[in-house]
């Protein structure tokens, strides 16, 4: 790997050297802290992702890497730092937060001038680490290493992951926080993104009315993230909010699209360049149900379930606006922008529902079709990538009962097959509609529905095999993540098994997963 290539992208354009003095605290009037990873002694490789260094420009992993890929034996060219930033927590103002376990060691830029962000996660507390250890543990470290790579493989704005390491220390975690803490293996990610500037980072400096390094970031974010925007004076702080509104729904529109519920959508849990970040409690949808939640402390508000996603991320849109104010001090713009982001959104969404049905386009009465379908997607449990798997496949001649059996996560009596017939009856006439062949029908749902998606049960499977010391179903789903619209291995393309209906750090999770 060629680490001489990375560089300090933000050290130089704002103030906040804090490295002698690294104690958690509040950091008034500064956006970053230079710290040092904490270093480990005995670390062991588990993963590395060869295609993505090569990518960015890091190049093929050497066995001498490995220290880097924990934070030690750094470059001297290397300057590694911690970011603050502010956010709303499950509605709730929490005031300054920050880089609590995420330490940034600069930025790579390739050979055809693509810029991007390097960040340890598990190195090591900062001082925005609110009197945490900053360590990360082998199953939430796993979670994320694999999740954000099928996300990209799905086609999903995302962070990624360049390697997967334990550090060679125990650390203690409370699962699920309920007085049963247990020592468990410690490791660190490397993610990468071509930023990780979230939502917070603005509201920080707005609330703390430093409104000069306000526009300082956010003239940085347009000129590094947003080429397309060229407009000037405060025009172009309104272009900034509406690309990142555009970005977000968009990005919600692919967590419906593929079944992604994040668990914790707080304000600082959003990237303003559209990108899913900070993979903790969240899961990929098995049954549908509009109103699952992954996260045990999102019980029993559900503030984050599926169905609420869209509307969680206009309301985190409306602090954005808030903070972004004092450069575009013009409110009717900013609320006559966030009453738009719900209809493109819901135009959006309703798009993308119409691609998973193979539709070639978008009808009027299709919205009581897709409520519809909604109502009978709930009550009859189906497995929601399963049964569009399942539409693909259905022939006339079929017995319904039995070709949607394995996808339901309740018994199909004669009742609710009645109700699938009729449903059934219904797509086909809406299918009559179509002003596009049935092969074309059928390569737009291919293309729209993944065949693998990553469950939790096989992360949680996976992650005991790697705790004792078998990496070969990680190896099998990393291959199967590279190619979601593939059916490569059958045995991953089936409902959950009820054994984990109600597992810990399975079916439950918590910000601690």
């Amino acid at each position: 790997m060629n680490t001489e290539r990375i560089r300090q992208p933000f050290i130089e354009k704002f103030p906040g050297d804090l490295s002698n003095n690294p104690m958690q605290r509040n950091t008034p009037g500064v956006l970053f802290a230079t710290i040092k990873p904490a270093g480990f002694d005995q670390p062991e490789l588990i993963a590395f992702n060869e295609k993505l260094s090569e990518e960015i420009g890091l190049g093929r992993y050497e066995d001498k890497d490995l220290g880097f890929l924990v934070g030690n034996n750094l470059p001297d060219n290397v300057q590694t730092y911690a970011t603050a930033y502010a956010g709303h927590q499950f509605g709730n103002w929490a005031g300054q937060l920050g880089d609590g376990r995420a330490i940034l060691a600069g930025e790579i830029i390739n050979e055809v001038g693509k810029k991007t962000e390097i960040q340890w996660k598990g190195a090591g507390a900062t001082p925005y680490s609110r009197h945490a250890d900053g360590r990360a543990v082998l199953r939430s470290s796993v979670r994320e290493y694999l999740m954000s790579e099928a996300m990209y493989h799905l086609g999903v704005p995302t962070t990624r992951a360049l390697s997967l390491a334990f550090t060679g220390e125990e650390v203690i975690r409370d699962i699920m926080y309920n007085g049963n803490p247990q020592l468990e293996k410690g490791a660190v990610v490397i993610r990468t993104a071509e930023s990780f500037l979230r939502f917070g980072h603005f509201e920080l400096m707005s609330a703390q009315k430093e409104y000069k390094t306000l526009q300082q970031l956010t003239d940085v974010a347009i000129e590094n993230y947003f080429p397309e925007i060229t407009s000037s004076g405060s025009q172009r702080y309104r272009d900034f909010f509406e690309n990142v509104c555009m970005r977000t729904a968009n990005l919600m529109t692919e967590w419906f699209r593929v079944g992604f519920v994040h668990g914790v959508m707080n304000t600082d849990n959003m990237s303003v360049l559209g990108l899913t970040i900070d993979y903790g409690p969240y899961s990929m949808m098995d049954e549908y149900d509009l109103n699952f939640t992954p996260n045990t402390t999102d019980l029993p508000g559900r503030r984050y379930a599926f169905g609420k996603q869209g509307q969680i991320s206009q309301w985190n849109l409306w602090q954005l606006a808030n903070a972004l104010y004092p450069l575009i001090k013009d409110e009717k713009f900013l609320e006559d922008t966030l009453n738009h982001y719900g209809t493109y959104f819901w135009e959006a969404h309703d798009q993308m529902l119409c691609n998973k049905f193979g539709l070639d386009k978008l009808l009027k009465e299709d919205e009581s079709f897709f409520t519809g379908w909604q109502g009978l997607m709930q009550e009859l449990q189906l497995d929601y990538t399963l049964f569009f798997n399942r539409l693909e496949n259905l022939a006339p001649e079929m017995d319904l009962k039995e070709h949607f059996k394995d996808v339901s996560y309740s018994v199909l009596d004669e009742e609710k097959t009645e109700k699938l017939q009729h449903f059934v009856t219904t797509y086909q006439a809406r299918l009559s509609l179509n002003t596009i062949s049935r092969e074309e029908s059928l390569d737009l749902m291919r293309k729209t529905n993944p065949k693998f998606i990553l469950r939790n049960y096989l992360l949680y499977q996976c992650i005991e095999e790697i705790g004792n010391g078998n990496k070969e179903m990680l190896e099998k789903l990393n291959s199967a993540l590279q190619n979601p619209y593939e059916e490569l291995y059958p045995e991953f393309s089936v409902k959950r098994p009820s054994d984990y209906d109600n597992t810990t750090g399975c079916s439950t999770l918590s910000c601690s997963s």
